[in-house]
């Protein structure tokens, strides 16, 4: 059974907290540097699949 717990480190306690469960032996830690959808955006850049575009259609397709 897998629990997904999100954590806010910003506060004394949370990070308290985080710091005790990296000691656990049975607990995995996944951190993100990004969120998903930038997360994505960079595996799509580094396999090749995203498109090059110019910065002035992009300003055309964002403003359109």
């Amino acid at each position: 059974m897998e629990i997904t717990i999100k954590i806010d480190k910003r506060s004394k306690q949370a990070k308290a907290f985080y710091e005790y469960l990296k000691t656990l032996p049975f607990v995995e830690l996944e951190e993100t540097r990004y969120n998903k959808d930038t997360e994505k955006a960079i595996k799509e850049a580094k396999s090749g699949k995203a498109t090059k575009t110019t910065l002035e259609d992009f300003r055309k397709e964002l403003y359109s």
